[in-house]
Parts: C-alpha cells; sequence; structure tokens
C-alpha cells in the first residue's frame, strides 16, 4: 500500500516497477557502499553501458575498505572509458572520509550524506531511499521530464525555478512505505517509456493522468534552456615513436582531465606546419629532436561538457640528441621531468589515458 495522500498514479506506476523493473546487482541488496557506486557512475553514462564497469568495479573494491585503501591512479584507471574522471575521485574521497571519521558506516541522513566529497542532493536521496529505504527523494534529468510532463510544467527544468517547483511535488508525491522503490520506478520509467523527445505514450501506465499528453503537449515539454557556450579547441597531436618506446606526457593536477596521460600535443593550431614546430620544441626541452611525417593518421572530434576537442594526429620519429652518447632508455627515462614518460605498446593499458587519447593507442605500431 502506499502513502493515502499519494495521487492515483503512484500506485499505478508501483504496480508498473513491480512487472517491469531491471534486474540489476545493486538493487535490492542493502548495501549503500553498491548503490552509492551504482549511482555515481550512472551520472552522464547509460546504464546498460556502465554494467560492466560496475562489474569491474567490484572485482577490484568490493567494499568501501577496499576503495578507502586505493590510489587515485588506481581508482582513476578503473574508471576509464566511463569519463568525467572526477566523479571517480570524488567518491574515492567521499568513501575515504566514511571510513576514517563514520566509522565506514554510510550515514544515514540526507545532511550528512551531502557533505561527504561529489555527493549532491540526487545521489544522497538515491542511497538513502535504496539501501536504507527512508523517505527522501532523488531528483534527476529523467525525474524533472517525467514531472514536467506529468503536471504540465512549463519552467525550464534547468533552472532553479523549475526544479525548486517540481522537487516540491516530488516530495509531495513520494510514497513513504516505498521510497527507494518508487524512485527506481521513475528511473527505469524515464528510461523505458517517458524518455526524452519521442515519449511512448502508447506503452505509459499512466498516460490518463498526464496533463501533457491530455493538452498534447508531449513534444514541447520539458523546456531545457542550455546556456552554456561550447569552446572549439584544435587539438594537433603527435604519436612520437624513441626505438620501441613512446613518449606520453602526463596532464596537470588541475582542471580537464587531470593527472591523465596522453599523447604530446599543441592546443589551437591546425596547419601541420604549427603543429609541428609546436611539438618540436615540445620535446626540445626534453633532449629529443623530431622528425613528423606529414600523414594524417586519425582524426578525432571529441566533445566534454564545456569544450570540444578537433584532434589530428601525426607520426613520428625522436632522436635523442643529450649530452650522453649511446645513452640507454633507462638514463633518458631518470632524465625525462617526472610528467613525462616512454613506455612500450604492450605496457599501454596499465595506464589511465586522457579521454581521446586512449583512442588513438590503436594507431600505435
Amino acid at each position: 500500500m502506499t502513502d493515502k495522500k499519494s495521487p492515483k498514479w503512484v500506485p499505478q506506476l508501483l504496480a508498473w516497477y513491480d512487472v517491469n523493473k531491471r534486474d540489476l546487482p545493486w538493487r535490492d541488496c542493502g548495501d549503500p557502499y553498491k548503490v552509492w557506486v551504482s549511482e555515481v557512475m550512472s551520472q552522464q553514462t547509460r546504464i546498460e553501458a556502465m554494467k560492466p564497469y560496475y562489474d569491474n568495479w567490484m572485482r577490484l573494491f568490493p567494499t568501501l575498505e577496499d576503495l578507502a585503501k586505493a590510489s587515485e591512479d588506481e581508482v582513476v584507471h578503473a574508471w576509464q572509458g566511463l569519463g568525467y574522471y572526477s566523479r571517480a575521485r570524488n567518491l574515492r574521497l567521499g568513501v575515504k572520509d566514511v571510513v576514517e571519521n563514520y566509522g565506514g558506516i554510510v550515514p544515514h541522513d540526507r545532511k550528512t550524506m551531502e557533505s561527504l566529497k561529489g555527493v549532491g542532493s540526487y545521489t544522497a536521496g538515491a542511497v538513502l531511499s535504496m539501501a536504507y529505504n527512508e523517505p527522501e527523494v532523488a531528483v534527476d534529468g529523467n525525474v524533472l521530464r517525467i514531472y514536467a510532463r506529468l503536471y504540465r510544467i512549463f519552467d525550464d527544468i534547468l533552472s532553479m525555478k523549475g526544479k525548486k517547483a517540481i522537487t516540491a511535488i516530488v516530495e509531495e508525491t513520494l510514497p513513504h512505505d516505498r521510497p527507494g522503490d518508487f524512485n527506481q520506478a521513475l528511473m527505469d520509467f524515464g528510461s523505458a517509456v517517458c524518455i526524452p523527445k519521442t515519449p511512448r505514450c502508447g506503452e505509459c501506465p499512466i498516460v490518463n493522468m498526464c496533463e501533457a499528453y491530455q493538452h498534447k503537449d508531449t513534444d514541447k515539454l520539458p523546456v531545457r534552456i542550455k546556456k552554456t557556450k561550447v569552446v572549439e579547441v584544435p587539438l594537433f597531436v603527435g604519436i612520437l615513436q624513441y626505438e620501441d618506446y613512446y613518449l606520453l606526457h602526463k596532464r596537470p593536477n588541475r582542471g580537464l582531465l587531470r593527472s591523465m596521460w596522453e599523447f604530446p600535443s599543441v592546443e589551437m593550431v591546425s596547419a601541420f606546419g604549427e603543429g609541428e614546430q609546436g611539438l618540436e620544441e615540445l620535446v626540445k626541452d626534453l633532449g629529443f629532436e623530431l622528425s613528423l611525417q606529414p600523414v594524417l593518421v586519425k582524426e578525432i572530434t571529441h566533445i566534454f561538457s564545456h569544450r570540444k576537442w578537433f584532434m589530428k594526429a601525426f607520426r613520428g620519429d625522436l632522436t635523442y640528441v643529450g649530452d650522453a652518447k649511446n645513452i640507454r632508455i633507462g638514463d633518458i627515462q631518470k632524465q625525462l621531468p617526472k610528467d613525462w614518460m616512454l613506455i612500450k605498446r604492450d605496457e599501454f593499458a596499465d595506464y589511465a589515458w586522457a579521454g581521446p587519447h586512449g583512442k588513438l593507442t590503436e594507431i600505435a605500431k
């Protein structure tokens, strides 16, 4: 039974969920750590795409304590392919906080949960409701879309006003006897039926109570006004080889793709001559001369939240011209700055690659 104050569509949605819910390893387990990991992974990532990453993560870090003991590099490497790597770093820090300051017990209240690194309102609500059955809402893009249509709300769901208006309605309609199931029902319903752009109203169990459907406004809702301008960045990349080794650079410990490995690259150049000169200056400071082949071997476009990379990759050969003659590779390695290194092709899998640079590994010989 649902709460007496719940509108009629709530028990109908829960009945639909009981029949159609997805079989997911973190569901009905009562383990807040597993729910926490699943919710962080599924942000910006489809459930079906993230499931193999979740399974691998649980193999590597089956408990809070295992993750808390892991290094940042180990965690980022395990996350590789999911993108938005700050999620992984924050998850590790949040878990360390729980282990060190809360006796390894994930907090039961929203305020404490939201004090953990990387835990926002949505993640806190999802963990508390799904793992502890606490009557907490979990409002994400799925929920905003569903409620905007269901209650015919024309406020911009990306605005503070729109989010607050919808969150208030979600809190009013939350059934206190099944909060976790309700939040998960909204997740599955938004993924399978009330999808973006073209909702499957013919399959909807609550269509007769949907105001947008009644007024033929489903194609107009939700209202989303994007204000973020995407900066376009041409990137000239060198797949540079010294004997059997490839030269890699570690990105700074801040900003985009921080502390991840990449092939040497130069931003904001598109012409071959400019790119060649930029790479030559980079490797000269490391003691190398460069012979770059003027043949494009790979072109990639990669979109981040605020940037779009247009990457052009070229192969090149390096010659060491440092002080010593007949110098061994180990000695060269020691002389390189800590954010540069030479590694063999078969070692690529051991490193966390900076987003699309991982796709360039396939063209290395």
